[in-house]
């Protein structure tokens, strides 16, 4: 799957987002493009600020009023989700054709009610494509048993406190499966957990979406985590999308500066972590062009000019770079 042709179930093109706050204005996204087919599971990477979070509320249409989509096209399924009107992305987008795992799976839940409440009352507003028939409790007991919540009947009447962090997250990938969506969204949904907790919910996650051909974005800053669960990564920073490519290419041999640079950073055999040389820039005032080239070893004078245009670099292989570097 390289996210191209008929197959594509989301598509962003061209994405500005600016925040206007007290100090100036925030140039949050700069042209970001993103594409996902049906049934693949994209991973979105970067730094904390690389515009992964804006990018993904974007395509909801959940940013704060402070934020302004200055350019750019969202499509669903071939839908122009930025025309939508707000009843229709409520009745048939948010919660129903895109669902969202969210970060932190004990503030995500109410804790007043108990589990069996919250999610009955997903199946009563937002429907349950793909569950069975039968009564909303019954829906539930089913989905819960496809996460393997163990004894889901005796956990419906628990409240989310009473669960462990594992199970809490279990509990909302159950909650975003319920509607039958096209897409899910999945923010850092295994930070919150202890590794062991983590491999198990990404292993859940793969078996459950491509067993059912549901397209996942998954965002996350770990590279180690995306390259368990996803069939293509893109590469943020700085706002900017700066490569994309299946996830064993992109490890094996990446073409930007700036993906080479983060691979080498993880820390090796021995133990010891390399930076990245330079600072990550303001983006009230980001430099011109490729927002990476005072970073960048290959930089000259015309890279702080002209932002490049993605360019195929292999099959599946786009880069954002006037220099790639070479295969």
């Amino acid at each position: 799957m390289d996210g191209s042709g008929n197959n594509v179930l989301l598509n962003v093109n061209r994405l500005t987002v600016h925040f206007h706050t007290d100090r100036g204005l925030v140039r949050a996204l700069d042209h970001a493009d993103l594409r996902v087919s049906r049934g693949e599971v994209v991973g979105l990477i970067g730094e904390s600020g690389s515009g992964k979070s804006t990018l993904a509320r974007s395509v909801l249409r959940i940013l704060p009023f402070s934020a302004e989509i200055a350019e750019g096209e969202i499509s669903l399924s071939g839908e122009d989700l930025l025309a939508m009107k707000e009843s229709d992305l409520n009745n048939r987008v948010r919660g129903r054709g895109i669902t969202l795992i969210p970060q932190d799976p004990f503030t995500s839940l109410n804790p007043v009610y108990s589990i069996g409440t919250q999610m009955e009352d997903i199946v009563r507003w937002k429907g349950s494509a793909g569950i069975g028939e039968g009564p909303a409790g019954a829906k539930v007991i089913e989905i819960l048993e496809r996460v393997q919540i163990p004894s889901p009947r005796d956990q419906i009447g628990k409240y989310p406190h009473q669960l462990s962090g594992g199970q809490r997250q279990r509990i909302l990938i159950a909650m975003a499966l319920l509607p039958g969506p096209a897409l899910v969204i999945a923010d850092e949904p295994t930070t919150a957990l202890d590794v062991t907790v983590e491999a198990q919910i990404l292993q859940l996650m793969k078996s459950l979406v491509l067993g059912k051909g549901i397209s996942v974005l998954f965002i996350t800053h770990d590279l180690g985590v995306a390259s368990q669960i996803c069939h293509r990564i893109v590469v943020m920073y700085a706002g900017q999308d700066m490569e994309e490519a299946p996830v064993d290419v992109l490890f094996s041999n990446p073409r930007h500066p700036y993906t080479k640079e983060l691979l080498e950073s993880l820390p090796n055999a021995e133990g010891t972590i390399r930076d990245i040389p330079g600072e990550v820039p303001n983006l009230i005032q980001p430099p011109p062009g490729c927002r990476f080239h005072p970073r960048c070893s290959r930089a000259n004078n015309l890279c702080a000019l002209v932002l490049p245009e993605k360019k195929t670099v292999a099959e599946g292989h786009r880069v954002r770079c006037l220099y790639p570097l070479e295969a």
